[in-house]
């Protein structure tokens, strides 16, 4: 679309129907070269023939065994006193190839946010990209940067001889207090669906295997094994099952990871319903599904769906070996369906790449790398207050006090199978773990790493460098108030830099800030009205000082080039154009489930957690059907400009098309995001995202 100078037209094409959207596309075919002497061995090495045609032609070769040693495998890392399979690289999984046959292993990676090293078992100096979390991604409303992230994250797999990415979250966010939310993409379907499969096609686009997951409603880390997510058909196929449905019909992934958690009563990767009935059937989808590690508890699962038993020693047993050709034999499982769930995942490495072009190690250009790291951060911050306009800020602001938050050393990322180890900016300087779980392989999963980008040299660089940027700019790490205070008071302005730790494997008690930073934030503001808060979180937080700083920027947990993304904006260089992906409720009153489920219950306990309250009107459609106010609305977000809209135009017919005039009308270039919602419909629903788009405008 071309866009003009100073004005935009947003055309959005809405169709009038209730179905919701269509059967998925059959994706890439694999098709290409003209057939060699080495195709007449194995005709399925043949790129003139689809991958549909390859795979049946190569399952057909292949005996019962052969098939079973595909449908499970081990998560490769240093578990016990077993070692690793031969041909493994120490990451999340593992399947052996079939020498005989030419298909090759599946080695596969955690990649949400960067390709994963945990507790460096590959070594400290096998360092990945960090992105900004998710939820940072989502605020961009800017599929194309979400693309362009995803191709980033495939190419530093296949540079470290990695073949298949477990990324593509968009479980949907139900509770703000959730531990991996920081991992997925909001809200709204719509929003988390395009932006998903954005990144999955950028990842896919360089000859990798892009998972989706986790499928479905793994709304809370809290008991996640035995949370029992009870939904109604309806509401959930126009909730998180459409966000599924709108990132797999964008980017094909290759597979579809189940969840951890059950639905309505059953568990999700052994869901006839979710897998067979919905997933294949209904969407036509053609990939393999993939467990979550650890996440099956029974042969069963086979049947109602499931294709590939991953992570398989963290399960009670290895259903899907010795089990699984035993049930064969005893005429309880039909082989068809193993030759099935095989095809499958042939199917997909064909049509990936996997076959005809696989990875080859080599070196990473980390500088241009990091540029994208840096160019989602400077999207994806949002201004969230700017009284007085404190911001931008000018390199004559006077004094600075920075306080908090660890910025000397850099900004946080989220603990978990996602936490990415950044590459070194500097010789001297590793990234800061924050050891909240511990050291080795399992505490560290737990910890909060500081990611090598220092917010507080950022702004000192601006404000001068050298001995002149620190006279402008002190810095109190706020482990005391009244020493914070002081500072403060001794500067024209002071910024408070605040985090929330966030981790995969439970939730956040509340929606508070942790380590009494809501009273550093008050003993500051008390010494100098001409604060700024910058939050450094996973999740939306209560603000009770929000009334009395001046400014807050929400930073997200900005990836491995954040401090530079975030002086950027401070200082004007970059006009913040990102806008929430959520909605920020003042408090946990106001949300449909105040308590979390289960919360102080034994482990074992199994927790119903009833979705049935909001149904489909997940964020702000619960806000607007229960005629609550937030503190902030999903979608809201300022800038350093102002932008106005002429009055849409809406034509009809059997579809609707809507477009709006959009200009700058302020003094310096900004981006906005437009959006169109259906604020009502006949049967009372209120407030839907229908379209969005983000443009980039020059001022007049």
């Amino acid at each position: 679309m071309n866009v003009p100078k100073s004005a935009c037209s947003l055309a959005l094409v809405a169709l009038l129907a209730s179905s919701g959207l269509p059967a998925m596309a059959g994706g890439r075919d694999g098709a290409g070269e003209a057939t060699t002497v080495a195709t007449l061995a194995r005709p399925w090495m043949n790129t003139a023939l689809s991958a549909d045609r390859r795979a049946e032609l190569l399952v057909a070769q292949m005996t019962l065994d052969e098939k079973i040693a595909m449908l499970h495998g081990p998560m490769a890392l240093p578990f016990g006193p077993a070692p690793l399979p031969e041909g493994a690289i120490p990451a999340a999984g593992f399947i052996p190839g079939n020498a005989r046959l030419g298909i090759p292993a599946l080695i596969e990676t955690d990649a949400s946010l960067g390709v994963t090293n945990p507790g460096f078992v590959r070594g400290q100096q096998d360092m990945s990209t960090a992105l900004p979390s998710s939820l940072l991604l989502a605020a961009t409303f800017n599929p194309d940067i979400a693309r362009r992230g995803g191709a980033m994250i495939g190419t530093e797999a296949r540079a470290k001889g990695m073949n298949v990415l477990l990324a593509g979250g968009v479980n949907l966010l139900r509770d703000p207090r959730a531990g991996r939310n920081f991992e997925y993409l909001g809200e709204d379907p719509l929003l988390a669906g395009t932006v998903a499969g954005a990144q999955i096609a950028g990842i896919q686009s360089t000859g990798m295997v892009s998972t989706v997951k986790h499928l479905s409603i793994n709304g809370q880390d809290h008991k996640r094994m035995t949370a029992d997510s009870v939904i109604g058909e309806a509401a959930h196929r126009e909730s998180d099952l459409l966000a599924f449905q709108i990132a797999i019909e964008r980017g094909d992934p290759g597979s579809v990871m189940c969840a951890y958690n059950l639905v309505n009563g059953i568990y999700a990767c052994e869901n006839d319903q979710l897998l067979n009935k919905t997933l294949k059937q209904d969407w036509g989808y053609k990939g393999w599904v993939m467990s979550d590690w650890g996440a099956v508890h029974s042969l069963d699962a086979l049947q109602n769906g499931l294709d590939q038993q991953s992570g398989e020693q963290l399960d009670k047993q290895v259903w899907f070996d010795k089990p699984l050709k035993q049930a064969i034999a005893e005429g309880k499982i039909p082989e068809a369906r193993v030759t099935d769930a095989t095809r499958r995942i042939l199917r997909a490495m064909l049509a990936n790449g996997l076959f005809d072009k696989p990875p080859v190690k080599g070196e990473i250009d980390f500088a241009a790398h990091g540029k994208i790291a840096q160019a989602q951060a400077e999207q994806g911050i949002v201004l969230l207050k700017n009284s007085s306009d404190i911001l931008p800020l000018a390199s004559t602001a006077g004094r600075i006090a920075v306080i908090g938050a660890h910025v000397e050393a850099g900004v946080p990322g989220g603990g978990g199978s996602s936490q990415v180890g950044s590459p070194y900016r500097q010789s001297s300087f590793a990234p800061r773990s924050v050891p909240f779980g511990g050291e080795g392989l399992i505490g560290s999963f737990w910890n909060t790493v500081f990611h090598p980008s220092s917010p507080l040299t950022a702004i000192r660089e601006r404000m001068g460098g050298g001995d002149k940027g620190r006279a402008a700019v002190t810095f109190n790490n706020g482990a005391y108030p009244e020493a914070a205070a002081a500072s403060a008071k001794a500067a024209d302005l002071a910024i408070v830099f605040v985090y929330q730790p966030s981790a995969e494997g439970d939730d956040v008690a509340d929606m508070s800030l942790p380590f009494g930073q809501d009273a550093l934030i008050d003993a500051v503001v008390a010494a100098n009205p001409n604060t700024i808060v910058v939050l450094q979180t996973g999740n939306p937080v209560r603000m009770p000082w929000a009334d009395k700083v001046k400014g807050v920027v929400q930073a997200w947990y900005s990836g491995n080039r954040g401090g530079e993304a975030i002086a950027r904006v401070l200082f004007g260089e970059v006009n913040p154009s990102g806008r929430l992906p959520l909605t920020w409720p003042v408090d946990e009153s106001q949300l449909p489930r105040p308590a979390i489920p289960g919360w102080g219950e034994p482990d074992d306990t199994r927790v119903r957690v009833d979705y049935d309250i909001e149904g489909s009107d997940v964020g702000y459609r619960w806000f607007a059907r229960e005629d609550k106010a937030p503190r902030y609305w999903f979608g809201y977000g300022l800038s350093y400009t102002r932008f106005t809209q002429a009055k849409p135009v809406i034509r009809g017919g059997r579809t609707v098309t809507a477009s709006v005039d959009v200009t700058n009308s302020g003094r310096v270039a900004g981006s906005e995001v437009v959006q169109l919602y259906l604020e009502a419909t006949p049967g009372g629903a209120k407030r839907r995202l229908l379209g969005y788009q983000r443009i980039d405008l020059q001022p007049g």
